[in-house]
């Protein structure tokens, strides 16, 4: 199941990629916009803008921005920063793969093999998909 964090942070991305203005937009726009905790979209806006989606300027006239165009965000990466591994199991992650302690051979494994697939077709749709196609 999707988290809070990242189905938010995925709002706030569209809120923020839908500007035609490109002006850095405030948090407490975006809150009230999305119905999401100001509180909470803080810590996911920060947690954007240390992984390079976002930047932010302070002061008057200040919120945040994107840093890239909308099409070159892939949300594989935003989905990584937010969610951790897109596999649903440790022993089929590309970028976070553990063995599991229960399993004495993946390769014959059938949760491991159905696991695999699942990955695969999940990886396929959020490597090619971007922000831009959200809005």
């Amino acid at each position: 199941m999707l988290s809070k964090k990242t189905k938010y942070g995925l709002k706030a991305l569209t809120f923020i990629a839908r500007r035609t203005d490109n002006k850095p937009v405030q948090i407490a726009t975006i809150a009230k916009s999305e119905n999401i905790s100001q509180k909470f979209l803080e810590s996911i806006l920060l947690t954007l803008r240390k992984s390079g989606f976002l930047g932010s300027k302070k002061g008057k006239g200040g919120g945040y921005y994107l840093l890239k165009d909308p099409k070159e965000i892939k949300m594989s990466a935003v989905m990584r920063v937010l969610e951790g591994p897109i596999a649903m199991i440790p022993c089929v992650s590309l970028n976070f793969y553990e063995k599991c302690d229960d399993c004495p051979d993946e390769n014959t494994c059938a949760v491991h093999n159905l696991m695999i697939e699942v990955r695969d077709c999940t990886l396929n749709i959020f490597n090619n998909k971007s922000l831009s196609d959200l809005i």
